[in-house]
């Protein structure tokens, strides 16, 4: 085992920690730090949990959850802001305030790859993994794509290379970069959740600001808040600039990329940019011919009766659905709407005369695009539907074939589903069901 981490579990015996939040990362990291001899109390609003799922553990669960936070150490769930009031007086009283993936940075004993960005970050994260498991390296591929990382430190070795997808939720107070940054865009987006624009692009920006002079950063020169930026090591950009004769730097054709559209290319030039001098070139090749996407971001699902349906449900900004239309030929019937980030809606209604056939409107944010849809000229009228279910069957019953109908929300999907995923998995569901 990894000194470092044999150490760092050592510290919590006997000690009181405060985990926020139940979720994927931090119920690994309950356990084992329960293991480790720490007295745990979790923390989490929501009153439906389990404290059967982690035996040991205190819980304190409900509105009040974070009224006088317990613990000597307190580990913080991305989604809780950390100049939150709670966590304020925990650090004014000497308490030491952390997260999962703050603490693994400090313990992982090989390179991170650090992927972020408001679009892309799970393709280019997963890609990079890929490029390098092929290459023969053992890749270990986490962060916010919900795969926890610090309860593995202490089986990874310095040979390996740690992949991680990280949020600016997750970014904001960490205090230390990775060996590779990759910046694969900055577009507005969860402007719900972070006070401006300004503090979204400066915790984005973290992924570079404690790099040293023997790291990398890799950064989009196609995007306009990304183009001017510079590491403090050396810098590499991506972008349409490294394209000739249709091939990516002279060795790769665009005829044999299984993933479709431009953003994913720039995925693409993303993840062969961060390991170079890692994989081999006809590595990268093989990885491109052979990688067909993530779930739910421009998944194709079926083909019936010569309509074909995608789910995107990942495109849960305007920037993001704007991106997707793009990527398909001709007019699509686009399936949108669920809770808004206070993202105007504006110029991804601007390619609707251009990309959309028909508009079909789901969840809160549905009058709000209808409105930005009815200023667009040329734009088709936006049909409500009463939801995801009746959306999908409203448009098999207008689509012809040779269209497609495409789910690609520009919202999040916390009006109706969990998250994300729950809502292309129904999407999925739904699409399997039709006759």
């Amino acid at each position: 085992m990894n000194p470092a981490y044999q150490l760092f579990l050592e510290q919590f015996k006997g000690k009181e920690v405060a985990i926020i939040g139940f979720g994927v990362s931090n119920r690994p990291l309950a356990r084992l730090l329960i293991g480790a001899g720490a007295k745990v109390t979790v923390c989490d609003k929501d009153e439906t949990v389990n404290p059967e799922d982690c035996p040991g553990a205190a819980f304190r669960l409900g509105p009040s959850y974070l009224m006088n936070l317990p613990g000597e150490v307190i580990f913080r769930t991305p989604g809780l802001r950390p100049d939150h009031p709670s966590l304020e007086k925990a650090r004014a009283e000497g308490r030491r305030v952390t997260s999962e993936m703050e603490e693994f940075f400090k313990l992982c004993p090989c390179p991170i790859i650090g992927v972020t960005g408001s679009d892309g970050k799970t393709t280019t994260t997963t890609l990079i993994a890929e490029m390098l498991g092929a290459a023969g390296i053992t890749a270990h591929l986490g962060g916010n794509i919900g795969s926890p990382l610090l309860t593995r430190a202490g089986e990874m070795d310095a040979g390996d290379c740690a992949v991680v997808e990280l949020s600016s939720f997750q970014l904001m107070d960490m205090t230390q970069s990775p060996k590779v940054a990759v910046i694969t865009n900055i577009t507005p987006n969860h402007l719900d959740w972070h006070r401006d624009m300004e503090e979204y692009i400066a915790a984005k920006l973290v992924l570079l600001r404690f790099q040293g002079g023997g790291d990398t950063a890799v950064l989009n020169a196609d995007n306009p808040l990304t183009e001017t930026l510079r590491g403090n090591g050396r810098t590499e950009y991506f972008g349409g600039f490294r394209i000739r004769d249709g091939m990516i730097d002279g060795f790769l054709p665009l005829s044999c990329i299984r993933l479709r559209g431009h953003y994913q290319t720039e995925n693409l030039m993303a993840a062969m940019t961060a390991v170079r001098g890692m994989a081999r070139p006809e590595v990268i090749r093989s990885v491109a011919e052979n990688f067909g996407g993530v779930p739910h971001r421009n998944e194709f699902v079926k083909e019936i009766d010569g309509v074909s349906y995608y789910n995107n449900s990942i495109g849960s900004s305007p920037a993001r659905t704007a991106a997707t239309l793009r990527a398909h030929d001709g007019k699509v019937l686009l399936i949108a709407g669920g809770r808004d980030k206070n993202v105007p809606f504006d110029d991804l209604c601007a390619l609707f005369p251009s990309h959309v056939k028909r508009l079909y409107l789901i969840g809160e944010s549905a009058e709000t695009i209808a409105a930005a849809a009815l200023a667009v000229p040329g734009a088709p009228d936006a049909i409500r539907c009463a939801d995801l279910e009746d959306a999908v069957l409203q448009a098999k019953r207008d689509a012809k074939p040779g269209d497609t109908v495409l789910l690609s929300p520009a919202c999040t999907a916390f009006d109706a589903y969990k998250n994300f995923e729950e809502r292309g998995k129904h999407f999925v569901e739904i699409v399997h069901k039709l006759r």
